[in-house]
């Protein structure tokens, strides 16, 4: 684990979708849920607008610092460098890891492993900060993603040595189970995004982990 990781990685991680915080909603949105409780954001926006990511993305900084949060910038790197981001997370077709780790420094990375536990274990031997698998559940987000059995949850509390992270279509009375079988993170969009009061179902996943 790398010196970034100093900053604790457990708790109500919330990714944001432009698909479902309007633009001139978005900061408010975020804020909304850091106030709840959330511990790390993680900025996903796969549109080709660079001025707008970096906009958002540097809004998004601002936030986290101020509310002692943990910033992730999804799938690009030169953006987290641009922003100062706490790091960056991967999926199987994003950079490598290794080249990411010289690039990064001892900033965090986060590694997509889907349902496979030898994914898990490659990805904490080069490096990762903490790895994530999922879908857990049907997710409107990614329709298409792989199911994933909360076992697994187990085996890498167990056999691993870096933080965990569910995630895929997990919504608030779905989440203690996997709490249970060993998520030091939970990975939130729809059920927190889509909510009527954003703060106040963040609170609700926060609380938790208390």
């Amino acid at each position: 684990m790398t010196a970034s990781a100093n900053k604790i990685l457990r708790g109500l991680y919330v990714i944001t979708d432009e698909k479902l915080i309007p633009q001139n909603r978005f900061t408010v949105s975020v804020e909304q849920a850091l106030r709840g409780g959330a511990s790390i954001i993680q900025y996903r926006d796969k549109s080709n607008d660079s001025v707008k990511r970096t906009q958002q993305a540097t809004a998004l900084k601002a936030l986290c610092d101020k509310y002692h949060a943990i910033l992730i910038i999804n799938d690009d790197i030169e953006l987290a460098l641009r922003v100062d981001a706490d790091g960056v997370h991967l999926g199987k077709e994003d950079a490598n890891l290794s080249s990411t780790r010289q690039q990064l420094g001892n900033k965090i990375i986060g590694a997509s492993c889907y349902n496979q536990f030898d994914l898990a274990v490659s990805a904490e031997k080069n490096g990762a900060d903490y790895i994530a698998f999922g879908s857990f559940f049907s997710s409107s987000t990614k329709p298409e993603a792989v199911r994933a059995d909360s076992a697994l949850l187990a085996m890498a509390k167990k056999k691993l040595k870096i933080p965990v992270c569910a995630i895929g279509g997990i919504t608030l009375e779905q989440a203690p189970s996997l709490i249970l079988s060993g998520a030091d993170m939970i990975a939130v969009i729809t059920d927190i995004l889509n909510s009527n009061d954003i703060e106040y179902r963040s609170k609700q996943f926060a609380t938790l982990f208390k």
